[in-house]
């Protein structure tokens, strides 16, 4: 017996069966204890390996997603911005929206919550595997500015198209020019009815003209990026603010001495 349970361990340890080797003793006893079959006690060690090995996807694809910070929406204060609607945004941890090829507008002002959500749905997305990328949309500008230079634009914007997720960021907060605003509209239109794409931005729609530098452009854009989304307008305090609004706050109440 010792030297056939030896053996097994050797062999799970060259296989890199680690989560079987952990829990095979357990295993043993568990099967002894309530007279399990060969195969029942087989599928429940298997299953931890199987368990850890999905966790370490898991990991791996949020790793690759490149989110900026791993908040959920669990995390996310509602309370403090009560213009959010928020069954509406447990509906998109639901990736409903990406089964339908539909994208998501955040609009509002500086710190009011826009990064946090749009990132704790693609991280609900990568959790359930899929395939996910978070960029803002100066660097992905920037990107494809160079990889046009290096003629491999086509290359670049395939790589962009391929996730059925994208995120973009931060839309409106640098000027884009008019090379830079085709170079975005084509992977618009790449992904146009094909995938999702959520963005943030905190100007409304009518100065996207203005931020892309051609009203032909920026409305062809907007066509695309509108036709099929849901778009949520969040109106409130910015979270950084807060704090130093609360201590403001407080401040004043104080009784003087």
């Amino acid at each position: 017996m010792n030297s056939s349970y030896s053996k097994l361990i050797e062999n799970l340890e060259y296989l890199k069966l680690t989560q079987m080797v952990l829990h095979l003793d357990e295993t043993i006893d568990f099967m002894n204890l309530n007279e399990l079959s060969f195969t029942d006690a087989l599928i429940k060690l298997t299953d931890y390996e199987i368990d850890m090995k999905e966790i370490n996807m898991v990991i791996a694809m949020v790793k690759v997603a490149a989110f900026p910070h791993l908040k959920e929406i669990k995390d996310f204060d509602f309370s403090f911005q009560p213009s959010i609607n928020k069954e509406k945004i447990l509906d998109f941890e639901t990736l409903r929206f990406i089964e339908q090829k539909e994208n998501i507008v955040f609009l509002g002002s500086s710190g009011v919550g826009k990064t946090h959500l749009a990132t704790s749905i693609g991280i609900a997305a990568a959790k359930k595997r899929t395939s996910t990328y978070f960029i803002k949309c100066n660097d992905l500008i920037l990107n494809l500015k160079k990889a046009q230079l290096e003629n491999r634009l086509e290359t670049r914007l395939k790589h962009y198209s391929k996730y059925k997720l994208l995120i973009i960021d931060e839309i409106g907060y640098l000027p884009i020019d008019e090379d830079d605003a085709k170079l975005f509209f084509q992977l618009i239109d790449m992904r146009y009815e094909k995938k999702s794409t959520i963005f943030t931005t905190n100007s409304n729609f009518k100065s996207w003209g203005e931020i892309f530098q051609d009203p032909k452009i920026a409305n062809a854009i907007l066509d695309r990026v509108l036709h099929h989304a849901s778009v949520v307008n969040i109106v409130g305090d910015s979270y950084r603010l807060k704090n130093h609004i609360q201590k403001d706050d407080k401040a004043e109440v104080q009784p003087s001495i």
